[in-house]
């Protein structure tokens, strides 16, 4: 009669034999694994530590140079590094899972057609994604803006978003708002970009003045703040050419608006027009002209009141 061998005699035998054949696998495919996820790792670190460099060094040649904004060169170069290195890791991260499914002999040709459809399936439901990119892709190749422009963008859900750009990838620009916020949009969502900065910018100030001022004399006392503002050292080298007025560009019962443009550097416009305003209302105070109580908008800022710029300036007058 054989002999009945329970399973308890082999126990002792069988845990040896699966931790034998577990230290082999450590040693060899366990630890080709962990020098490809180290390696990845290392990979994905160096290219970071690549991209801030450059964009540490692009601040301090900007800070070291005699420039007030940045250039449009710049700015895109900065965009198209970071863009360029999120791409690399994806890279590099699909390379070090790819090379893993083939330590543990997952067949990469079986996974075609499940890999087919699985495409298909992400192009349906991850089709925000896929649109973001695109997006992404466009924004850095028309060098639609970059890093540090002040841009206002038009989102379809959630109207509109302005600030400083912080951040550029294929998928989102990140804003920093006036009060520190960050704001996050996708690529895809952006219907309109109104780049505030880019080359030069023009600040615009609407003077509303009474129906029954002298517009010739107006128009003379702004020739005179235009000029004399343009030789200020604080604002020359913000202006690329002396404001100047247009003319009359509205027409109300009881007041007249005349316009005052002026060209500046990229994301200089606010701070000049609303110096140009008080010296505005400074000059037609001491010709006898009041400046009519209603709201204007300069250059692309969000609105102001000349009246208020009146009341400012005579309190710092005392």
């Amino acid at each position: 009669m054989a002999a009945v061998v329970t399973p308890l005699a082999f126990a002792p035998g069988a845990t040896e034999a699966v931790l034998g054949r577990f230290y082999v696998w450590a040693a060899t495919d366990g630890l080709e694994i962990l020098i490809w996820i180290l390696g990845g790792l290392l990979v994905i670190r160096c290219i970071r530590w690549g991209a801030d460099g450059y964009a540490a060094r692009l601040k301090t040649q900007f800070d070291s140079s005699d420039l007030i904004v940045q250039t449009e060169d710049a700015k895109h170069r900065r965009a198209l590094v970071d863009v360029v290195a999120w791409t690399l890791i994806v890279i590099v991260a699909i390379i070090v899972i790819v090379r893993i499914m083939v330590i543990f002999g997952v067949p990469i040709t079986g996974l075609a057609g499940p890999g087919a459809v699985l495409g298909a399936a992400l192009g349906f439901g991850a089709q925000r994604i896929v649109q973001d990119i695109l997006a992404g892709f466009f924004v850095v190749a028309e060098k639609q803006y970059g890093y540090g422009d002040v841009v206002v963008l038009t989102v379809s859900a959630n109207g509109q978003a302005e600030g400083t750009v912080e951040d550029v990838t294929l998928r989102v620009t990140k804003l920093r708002t006036s009060e520190g916020e960050v704001i996050t949009v996708p690529n895809g969502q952006i219907v309109k970009a109104t780049n505030l900065s880019k080359d030069w910018a023009r600040a615009v100030v609407d003077v509303p003045v009474p129906a029954d001022a002298d517009i010739a004399m107006v128009n003379e006392v702004l020739d005179r703040v235009g000029d004399a503002f343009y030789e200020q050292p604080r604002w020359h080298d913000l202006l690329l050419d002396s404001p100047s007025p247009l003319g009359v560009i509205d027409l109300e019962l009881d007041s007249i608006t005349v316009r005052m443009v002026a060209r500046t550097l990229p994301g200089k416009q606010f701070d000049v027009s609303r110096a140009l305003r008080i010296d505005i209302v400074r000059a037609l105070a001491s010709e006898g002209i009041t400046v009519a109580p209603v709201g204007v908008q300069a250059g692309g800022g969000p609105p102001a009141t000349m009246a208020d710029e009146a009341g400012k300036g005579r309190d710092r007058n005392g």
